[in-house]
């Protein structure tokens, strides 16, 4: 199975990046000039005010909405109070590092001892599925084991009752902390904040001011490649004030690859010292790396065969980034120099059009539906025209299974997160049921972000629910919100005029998308104009509400080359099929027509043509 990375970096304003195996896109990440992301920089922040009812502070580091920081998350070292109780504080966390390494000792060696299906029994005797993986987002010390997890949560929550103190006690207004973001801003809601900071790696993950020693990511289970590795960290060496964990990247690395990996963070916390010591409060001090160098740390592995660049800039910053941390895989990054688009050319554009549908079809003839709600996502499968299988049993068993393929694509491709409800089609055999978990599990392994999978219930119902790494570039308000709406329709008119080389497209929307896009997109479309030397023609038509759209392409000589529609349709008893793609038309009037209790309820019933 040939997978391969490729990154479209040549418009100015924004940068795409997908995994794809075979035909199927298995990861995509989208960056522009107004979602980058600030997730994991490190600021130099001052504390505005103390709230002692929530025992957390606010921050000023430089953003509109000051960040939110627990008291749970301050070192003692920023405690104003006698240097004695920080030692004693300090005292006590070395004893409770001791008991955990012993701890994590003792897992491991009865995990030696046991066959690798320790870790699903006891996640099953749980009544859930923990598929985490450590990515560099994660700022948690955590072992392999459900109850070396459970000890840790224990042992912090000791530790944390240990300072025996109160934030407005020991953390004074205007006072200069070192802060690194775990979560970004969202709605209404500040960053949440850290004092305990993270840097990631290509292998490690390394905590300049937690001196917790080594840990190891519980993505890597195999009790004979943990041992390995503990022995490696054994050899290497560690300062004692600081801390790592080896990402699951690193799981078949060499020592010296680790321990090179390992300098070069150490480097990197150096700097960030030198400049925090030299910066005035609020002040970035260390930006975490764009989305060419996240790409290559976080997404290239072994398996990928190629990364293909469309666009010098990024493709240079590719090849250095790679040259410091791999210099053996520089010869995998490939420049494109085709005429035809990148995304285009792989067939990468349609399929990622397909992002902006709540429906997606599967091979078989089913299909399954995506809704995003406030509260969570609900997922249902439909079998469709799904009829190879000798019984409704079968049926449903391979819908299911396929469903739950394109379902972990789906999660990653448009960033799903939160809860998540997928109703799969009703099976009677508790095997099969246990079948579909397992696919489900198993396509979910490579996911970055930490996952929780319960179990199909009687109903046919699965929950789970997933880690926000990113705001996900589409937003839905029942329909698409006009931000997202404009997006797509940008990309729609690109895809189709290159695919019937058109020179002239008119746009028919409602008056309000035209203004969103005059305002927000203006640069969106002279880009594309200037680039692929077409014209967009943008015409108010207020018959038309979102989702619906006309668009006419037209050759050099104003011949009309191809039209496509999209309409919400009006349930009837007259309805008829759409000719040649085109609104359809009532050519009969039902007789109570002229009805006027139908006149006042014809558009209350619509739905959206699918």
């Amino acid at each position: 199975m040939e997978k391969n990375l490729y990154i479209d970096a040549s418009h100015p304003n924004e940068i795409r990046v997908v995994v794809k195996t075979n035909s199927h896109i298995e990861e995509y990440e989208y960056e522009s000039v107004k979602t980058n992301l600030v997730k994991n920089n490190i600021y130099l922040g001052k504390v505005s005010r103390i709230e002692p009812s929530l025992q957390a502070a606010f921050l000023d580091f430089g953003k509109e909405r000051h960040g939110f920081l627990p008291f749970n998350d301050i070192q003692p070292d920023y405690y104003q109070i006698p240097q004695s109780d920080i030692q004693n504080i300090k005292k006590e966390e070395e004893k409770i590092r001791e008991e955990l390494k012993e701890e994590s000792k003792k897992i491991e060696e009865s995990l030696a001892q046991n066959n690798d299906n320790v870790l699903e029994t006891n996640n099953y005797d749980n009544n859930k599925i923990n598929v985490e993986n450590l990515s560099d987002e994660d700022h948690e010390n955590k072992q392999v084991s459900t109850k070396e997890n459970k000890n840790i949560e224990i042992k912090k929550k000791n530790n944390f009752a240990s300072k025996r103190y109160k934030i407005q006690e020991v953390i004074k207004p205007n006072q200069i902390i070192l802060v690194q973001i775990l979560k970004d801003e969202r709605g209404q809601k500040g960053a949440a904040l850290t004092t305990f900071i993270s840097i990631a790696g290509k292998y490690i993950v390394l905590m300049p001011n937690t001196p917790k020693g080594g840990g190891i990511s519980r993505k890597i289970s195999n009790p004979i490649e943990r041992k390995k590795i503990r022995s490696i960290l054994n050899e290497i060496n560690i300062p004692k004030q600081m801390g790592l964990i080896v990402r699951t990247a690193g799981s078949n690395k060499t020592k010296n690859e680790i321990n090179h990996d390992l300098e070069n963070l150490i480097k990197i916390w150096e700097e960030i010292k030198s400049k925090a010591v030299n910066s005035f409060a609020p002040a970035l001090v260390h930006e975490e790396s764009d989305i060419i160098k996240r790409t290559i740390r976080d997404i290239y592995d072994d398996e990928t065969k190629n990364i293909v660049i469309e666009g010098n800039e990024a493709y240079q910053r590719a090849k250095g980034y790679m040259k410091m941390i791999m210099p053996q895989n520089v010869k995998h990054i490939k420049k494109y120099r085709g005429k035809i688009p990148l995304f285009y050319k792989e067939n990468i554009e349609n399929k990622l059009n397909q992002i902006f549908n709540s429906t997606i079809k599967l091979q078989s003839g089913g299909y399954i539906v995506i809704n995003p709600t406030e509260a969570l996502v609900a997922i249902d499968i439909n079998s469709g025209r799904s009829t190879r299988e000798a019984n409704v049993e079968r049926t449903a068993l391979a819908t299911n299974l396929e469903a739950a393929d394109e379902i972990a694509r789906q999660i990653k491709i448009r960033d799903l997160s939160g809860l998540i409800i997928i109703d799969f089609i009703d099976m009677i055999s508790f095997n099969n049921r246990r079948t579909v978990e397992r696919r489900m599990r198993d396509k979910l392994k490579n996911d970055r972000a930490r996952i929780q999978i319960g179990r199909i219930s009687n109903f046919g119902l699965l929950e789970m629910s997933r880690q926000r790494l990113r705001e996900s570039s589409i937003k839905w308000d029942i329909v698409l919100s006009i931000n997202s709406f404009s997006f797509k329709i940008i990309k729609m008119a690109e895809e189709v005029s290159i695919l019937n080389k058109a020179k002239i497209i008119d746009l028919m929307l409602c008056e309000q998308v035209n203004k969103h896009i005059s305002t927000h997109f203006d640069s969106a479309v002279k880009y594309c104009e200037k680039k692929y030397k077409i014209k967009f023609n943008f015409i108010n038509d207020n018959s038309l509400i979102i989702p619906e759209y006309r668009i006419e392409l037209f050759n050099k000589s104003k011949k009309l080359i191809k039209f496509v529609e999209y309409k919400i349709k009006i349930n009837n008893f007259e309805e008829k099929k759409l000719k040649n793609k085109k609104l359809f038309k009532i050519k009969k009037k039902p007789k109570f027509y002229k009805n006027k209790k139908y006149k006042k309820n014809k558009f209350r019933n619509r739905e959206i043509l699918n």
